[in-house]
């Protein structure tokens, strides 16, 4: 019972803090992508793959107490830090948890920005296509945040050092 969330959980654990609803989002989704099992459902959104299913369940954490969740304004919007709390550090000890080792694959995606991540999470949701498919769909549905073939190359790079480094 909770396996879901205390999978959730665990990127905490291994992550540490967390700044971002959207950056959240494709920490998860990547690690998915590189075959940790997470199973949340995403759709490809505005800001990339998105999962509603991630959302309630961080929601449900926030008010089970396992998460701290603090809303802080900048400029024209809010952003949000999440934070394992003593409550979530427990239940996961208590929790028999079957999950590859996350740590290196959690603090490497958190020290990455955000639009990075969003980038990086645009390919693996297209990763069925051809590269260069692939690149025409990141300048087509991604055009506003201006994305350079070099940030594209250095994306794929990525994600096959990531899955180098996380090997299980």
């Amino acid at each position: 019972m909770l396996t879901e969330h205390a999978k959730v959980l665990k990127v905490f654990s291994s992550a540490g803090e967390v700044i971002g609803r959207k950056k959240l989002q494709k920490m998860i989704y990547i690690a998915k992508k590189i075959d940790f099992p997470f199973y949340e459902k995403y759709d490809f959104h505005f800001y990339g793959p998105y999962s509603e299913e991630l959302t309630l369940r961080v929601e449900e954490l926030c008010n089970l107490g396992f998460l701290d969740e603090v809303r802080e304004k900048k400029g024209g919007y809010y952003q949000y830090r999440y934070n394992l709390t003593e409550s979530g550090e427990e239940f996961l000890a208590n929790h028999d948890l079957e999950l590859p080792p996350l740590d290196p694959c959690m603090t490497d995606l958190n020290t990455q920005s955000a639009r990075f991540l969003e980038l990086v999470s645009t390919i693996l949701y297209f990763d069925s296509l051809e590269r260069e498919e692939v690149k025409e769909k990141v300048f087509t549905l991604k055009s506003k945040q201006k994305y350079t073939e070099e940030e594209i190359a250095e994306a794929y790079a990525y994600v096959e050092a990531l899955r180098d480094k996380t090997k299980h």
